[in-house]
């Protein structure tokens, strides 16, 4: 029997793991290990190592509204970080590229909290930038005392910070610097037999390491490419659509992954720490993890976000499944990853001189942040990939003409705020926009009236808490005309979502016009009202066998208007006999309502509501719901 009853704890141990997805578990022996405040690494230097791991974190939060991986980004920065914006640990007269790359995580804080000294401190970096070494040509020296070389690990450090703080500040003539970097360092590295690209290129040609015709660094070392890859794909997440080398970017990726292509391992799907190498000592050359997680995630998001055709992720899958297989173990309940290389380099005191005997010198260990921050890129990639058909061909377009608030941004443009998808602060719906991402869709934004000409492309659209005078002192009121589109439009087969807000925050009045094309009404009854974020009175049921929210057993709605329907049976949630959310058909397609913004980032990416409050979650059914249609 007690044999019996230990079989049976083991199973519902390995059921419990199973359901926590890999990210999760790995992420989980980052926060054991690294307990608390204290730095990832074990050292209290500002290192890129950190940034690395904590991009990783950002991916999770994202994907699953919990806030501790938040909190962890915001501890292990805010240990560096200091109240005037000055950064611990951090040598500006040292110009390293590497110092850089925990921008990233300053400028995710200061977007979403809005806090200044997060503003201060990427100020800093930027400056760095500014005053960076730079090749004749115009290349960033990867530190100031590697004078006139350039490293492919180079790329990750600094551009996606770059790129991000660019976009952030509209300085739109940046991009041809960031997009020249990757050019150059395409032009000067690349072997043209392989497509490989060499770990360094040195300008001068004087260091001892260089080829003395071409100056590049002797070795293919693939970490140094997965750096480079990634670097790309998170560039152009901020690169302008419209700028003339976006386009020279995708080419470059292109070419790198058909090259790392035929470097992977047919049986293993992984990849060598040194590629394409044939000469003596090659059986000591080994399967790198940090290497093959970076291609894993350079190529799973290239497909995700069609820079790489379709085809190309089942190389993302054999590098998945092979990095699984082989690196990642369970051990006295931890998740550990092994097979990382702990540093590889050029220069420096003692010499390296990037030979084969060199890299196969470096110690390879179990845990190292800059696997496992590659990894959990990767598997939050790849934990996409089910969910991605959901929402394939399909576009989700946001109201922007009906709720058209506008403010000053960081960089002193007019820019739209309040229930916008680029938003990460409270009043945006930036994770919203997310979860319809992993869910494959297209997000769209439309900044003019609707007609049938720019609804055409359309699944779903979304009006959200049209204007009164005092949020907007020219607003556009839903008119006659506007009703018709928008309902020729759903009758066709689309979707119409209206979410609008208590009376005293959003013109019923005209949005009604259309809300009663459909048969519902919002009221001027206010229900929910929370005061003090006695959170329990904004408590909402969906209700056992809800056909929307199947799966969310409780959530969060404050200040809301009250619906009346043409017909009872539309209605979806009902609290003390207040209709809260309602659908209708009309035509071929369907109209949701809801009498709140309700899936802001304030009550949705976790940081405000108890656990308890499901509405991630319920944003998670209502995606999943629209996107069926």
């Amino acid at each position: 029997m007690r044999k019996l009853f230990s079989i049976l704890f083991i199973i519902c141990v390995l059921q419990a793991t199973a359901q926590q997805k890999l990210s999760e578990q790995v992420a989980a022996t980052v926060m054991t290990t690294w307990k608390d405040s204290l730095p990832i690494g074990g050292t209290t230097k500002w290192s890129y190592d950190m940034g690395v791991i904590l991009k990783g974190f950002e991916g999770i939060w994202q994907r699953t509204g919990d806030k501790k991986y938040y909190n962890t980004i915001q501890s292990k920065m805010d240990w560096f970080v200091q109240s005037d914006g000055s950064i611990k640990g951090y040598e500006a007269d040292e110009l390293n590229l590497d110092h850089i790359n925990n921008g990233k995580l300053v400028l995710l804080l200061y977007r979403v909290t809005q806090k200044e000294k997060y503003l201060k401190a990427a100020n800093t970096l930027r400056d760095q930038l500014r005053h960076h070494p730079r090749t004749n040509e115009g290349g960033f020296w990867h530190k100031k005392v590697y004078p006139y070389q350039m490293w492919l690990d180079g790329l990750y450090m600094g551009e996606p910070f770059y790129a991000e703080y660019s976009m952030l500040m509209h300085d739109d003539t940046a991009f041809n610097d960031i997009a020249n970097q990757f050019i150059w360092m395409e032009k000067h590295t690349r072997d043209p037999k392989t497509g490989l690209l060499y770990h360094a290129w040195d300008e001068s040609k004087q260091m001892q390491w260089a080829n003395k015709q071409t100056g590049t660094s002797p070795n293919f070392w693939a970490r140094a490419m997965g750096w480079y890859a990634d670097a790309i794909v998170d560039v152009l997440d901020y690169f302008p659509a419209n700028h003339p080398k976006r386009q020279l970017l995708i080419d470059i990726l292109n070419r790198l992954v058909n090259a790392i292509e035929k470097q992977q391992d047919k049986t293993t799907g992984l990849w060598y720490d040194v590629m394409n190498y044939s000469g003596p000592g090659k059986e000591k050359n080994y399967f790198e993890a940090s290497a093959s997680s970076q291609f894993v995630y350079a190529v799973a998001k290239g497909v995700r976000k069609n820079y790489l055709p379709a085809a190309k992720i089942t190389i993302a899958k054999k590098g998945y499944d092979g990095i699984v297989k082989r690196f990642i173990k369970v051990e006295n309940g931890q998740t550990n990853l092994y097979g990382t290389v702990k540093v590889s380099g050029l220069g420096g005191n003692p010499f390296r001189d990037g030979s084969f005997e060199y890299y196969m010198s470096e110690p390879v260990i179990v845990n190292d942040p800059k696997g496992i921050g590659a990894f959990l890129l990767a598997s939050n990639e790849m934990e996409m990939l089910p969910t991605l058909p959901i929402g394939k061909g399909k576009t989700v377009l946001l109201d922007r003409y009906f709720n058209s608030e506008k403010k000053k941004d960081v960089g002193g443009k007019d820019a739209y705020w309040h229930y916008v998808w680029e938003e990460r602060s409270n009043s945006g719906f930036s994770t919203w926009a997310n979860i319809f991402e992993r869910y494959g869709a297209k997000l769209s934004s439309l900044d003019v009236a609707p007609t049938a000409a720019n609804l055409k492309n359309a699944s779903v659209y979304i009006i959200v808490d049209p204007d009164h005078k005092k949020d907007n002192p020219n607003p556009n009121y839903v008119s006659d005309d506007n009703v018709k589109v928008i309902m020729d439009w759903v009758k066709a087969g689309g979707t119409l979502v209206l979410m609008a807000n208590d009376s005293a925050n959003c013109d019923l009045q005209h949005f009604n016009k259309l809300a009663e094309a459909s048969g519902i009404r919002f009221t001027d009854k206010s229900i929910n009202m929370v005061k003090n974020d006695v959170f329990e009175q904004g408590v909402v049921f969906p209700g056992n066998n809800n056909p929307i929210f199947k799966t969310t057993k409780k959530m969060y709605l404050k200040e809301v208007s009250a619906l009346e329907l043409h017909s009872p049976k539309d209605a979806n949630t009902v609290k003390d006999g207040d209709v809260i959310i309602a659908t209708a058909k009309a035509g071929k397609g369907l109209v949701f309502a809801v009498g709140d913004p309700w899936l802001y980032n304030e009550y949705l990416d976790g940081r405000k509501l108890p656990l308890e409050y499901e509405n991630y979650k319920a944003a998670e059914d209502l995606v999943k719901w629209l996107l069926k249609k």
